[in-house]
C-alpha cells in the first residue's frame, strides 16, 4: 500500500466486515464469540455490511480514481459461508450482486496456507480469537477448499501466494502483480 502511495496513487483501505460505522457495528456482532448466529443470519449480516461499505467507502474511492484495497470481500463470503457453512453459493452470488451493485474485484490475493499451519500460527499469536477463528479445523479446511476452488474457476483474477514464503517475498510478489495490472490498464 505504501509503495502505491509513494508512487502518487490514491489508496483507500477498507475491510470486511467493516468499513463505515454501520459496517463496523455489524462486524462486532459477527465476530463476537459469545453469540451463536445461524448461518443464514450470518450471511445476511455480511451482505448488509458489504452494501454499506460499497456505498460509503468503495464506490466513492473508485469514482475519484483511487485504488481500493479491501481486506476480504465477496470471495471470503463464498468461501466461509458457502463452502464453510454449506450455504448455496449460486444463490449467494445473486444476493452478493445486489449488495455490491454488481461490483467485483479486479484482483483477489489469496494467501494460501495449510489449515493446520494456520491454526498453529493463530495459537502462537497469543491474541483472543474471534467467533469465526474459533470454528473447528474441519470448517477451516472447507473454507480453504472453497478459496482454492474459486481461484481455479477464475485464475485470471486470483493471485495465489504461498503462505509459507517469507513476508517480504509475499509483499514483493503482490506489489509486482498490482503494478503489472496497473501498467496494463493505463
Amino acid at each position: 500500500m505504501q509503495a502505491l502511495q509513494v508512487a502518487g496513487r490514491d489508496v483507500i483501505f477498507t475491510r470486511e466486515p467493516g468499513g463505515p460505522d454501520v459496517s463496523e457495528r455489524i462486524r462486532s456482532i459477527l465476530l463476537n464469540p459469545e453469540l451463536d448466529i445461524p448461518p443464514l443470519s450470518e450471511l445476511m449480516l455480511y451482505f448488509a455490511s458489504r452494501a454499506a461499505n460499497v456505498e460509503r467507502v468503495i464506490l466513492p474511492g473508485l469514482k475519484r480514481g483511487g485504488i481500493v484495497l479491501c481486506d476480504r470481500f465477496s470471495d471470503a463470503t463464498f468461501a466461509y459461508q458457502g463452502w464453510g457453512r454449506g450455504l448455496p453459493v449460486d444463490e449467494m452470488r445473486k444476493a452478493n450482486s445486489l449488495a455490491t451493485g454488481g461490483l467485483n474485484p479486479d484482483l483477489t490475493v489469496l494467501m494460501d496456507l495449510d489449515t493446520e499451519e494456520g491454526f498453529r500460527r493463530m495459537n502462537l499469536s497469543g491474541r483472543k480469537l474471534d467467533r469465526i477463528e474459533m470454528e473447528h479445523l474441519s470448517f477451516h479446511r472447507r473454507v480453504r477448499t472453497g478459496y482454492l476452488t474459486l481461484a481455479e474457476e477464475e485464475p485470471e483474477r486470483f493471485l495465489v501466494i504461498d503462505g509459507m514464503l517469507e513476508e517480504k517475498k509475499q509483499d514483493s510478489v503482490i506489489l509486482n502483480e498490482v503494478l503489472r495490472r496497473l501498467h496494463t490498464e493505463g
